[in-house]
């Protein structure tokens, strides 16, 4: 059996309309899955980071509870001790190591959460490019079908999605603070 199909091929203008969206949507698509693809690789590398800054700041916590106990210790046995120099000389050493930690910690947990707020302000900008890709290929599909099933309200709702997608993908680009935390906690 022969299948009726006019000659012209079916709705010529949702069929080229769907072609013009798909590949719209898909440039957009390859561009954004770029972009987030280097804050993903941002992202790790900010979060490397502060793991290493917050490891630095626990290291020098415990030099400075190892000195601190070690000058504790020196001063009881410097109670004992007949002759008084060497001992003052150790404890001395030994406040100037605490004093130089003592500087050297808070710098290290400001240092460490810098880098903890660089990687959840690339967070943001990576959820924005994860809602564009979900709508963008979700407009895509809507508009595959809408071709199949020649409606144009499909292919409406289509360039709805889209639309949504597309200003998600700018709102990454651009550093916008748009960002659907409902998305973001359903999705994440």
């Amino acid at each position: 059996m022969d299948a009726d199909i006019p000659a012209e091929g079916g709705n010529r203008n949702l069929n080229r309309s769907v072609a013009l969206t798909v590949a719209l949507l898909a440039t957009v698509l390859g561009l954004a899955k770029i972009k987030d693809d280097n804050i993903v690789q941002a992202m790790q590398q900010a979060k490397a980071d502060a793991v290493d800054s917050w490891n630095e700041y626990q290291a020098t916590k415990l030099k400075r509870h190892v000195s601190q106990g070690a000058a504790d210790q020196l001063a009881v046995l410097g109670v004992l001790a007949h002759d008084q120099a060497p001992v003052a000389r150790q404890q001395a050493a030994l406040s100037a190591q605490i004093a130089k930690y003592d500087g050297e910690i808070p710098k290290l947990a400001a240092q460490a959460k810098a880098k903890e707020g660089l990687y959840d302000a690339l967070n943001v900008h990576d959820d924005q490019f994860d809602d564009a890709d979900a709508f963008i290929s979700i407009a895509i599909s809507t508009a595959a079908v809408a071709a199949l099933a020649e409606s144009w309200v499909l292919l409406l709702f289509g360039w709805a999605v889209g639309g949504f997608g597309v200003v998600m993908a700018l709102a990454g680009f651009m550093g916008w603070a748009l960002h659907p935390d409902f998305l973001a906690r359903l999705l994440g």
